[in-house]
């Protein structure tokens, strides 16, 4: 793991914190929350297919992801099942990290990968004396746990066709692009690769999706949105 030692230069990855963590709306973060935040982690820098966490490994720290995405697994490398997956602005492994248990799944850098890493043992204390770094933390988790909780609920009821739309709807990025592979997909809606499958070429053929090799291109949003909500 890459850890960067604070300089003026980074100075911007604290900007972002005050503007994007959580909900700046709710409490502002002053320059001492800013400072504490500062000295309770660290900035980590990830490569494509690295980890920031392993399943099973001391919940020792939690992160804050700036930038990129990160898939959440479960299993060995070789035969990882991926459960989520999170991007700027997702909090991962603070759950375990707080009832001081192991991580419940490994956390990999999909591209590159820019997150604050805070320690348990550094960050507790500054939460205990900050109400505002406390209320966004708190924001933070539980707009995660919403997501998940929205995509499970989504899937209830729904076609395989719909369930796929609403992840493409949900997933793509602002080139109307979606970084999964149909293995992907298939976890995390609990479905099988083929059924998956079926449902990629079903849109492809109504020209609203394009597919390649562990891409899927969005050609109407507008269209997969109404599968998503009908079906």
């Amino acid at each position: 793991m890459t850890i960067v030692n604070e300089t003026p230069a980074d100075e911007q990855h604290l900007a972002w914190l005050a503007r994007s963590f959580g909900r700046p709306d709710y409490l502002p973060l002053s320059p001492a929350d800013l400072e504490a935040l500062s000295n309770a982690g660290a900035i980590v820098k990830k490569y494509p297919g690295t980890h920031l966490f392993k399943e099973g490994e001391a919940a020792t720290s939690a992160f804050l992801v700036r930038e990129g995405d990160v898939d959440l697994y479960r299993g060995p490398a070789d035969q990882r099942e991926v459960v989520g997956r999170v991007g700027p602005g997702a909090v991962i492994g603070d759950i375990a990290m707080f009832s001081d248990q192991p991580y419940i799944s490994s956390a990999r850098a999909v591209g590159h990968v820019t997150a604050f890493r805070f320690d348990r043992d550094r960050l507790l204390p500054e939460l205990a004396r900050s109400p505002a770094i406390t209320l966004r933390w708190l924001v933070a988790s539980l707009t995660q746990l919403e997501r998940t909780q929205r995509r499970v609920l989504n899937l209830m009821h729904r076609t395989v066709i719909a369930q796929v739309a609403g992840l493409l709807v949900n997933e793509s990025d602002e080139q109307g692009e979606v970084a999964l592979s149909q293995a992907t997909m298939a976890t995390l809606l609990g479905a099988s690769r083929q059924s998956v499958n079926e449902a990629l070429n079903e849109l492809k053929r109504r020209g609203q999706v394009e597919t390649g090799y562990r891409l899927v291109r969005v050609l109407d949003i507008a269209g997969l949105s109404q599968i998503a909500g009908r079906d």
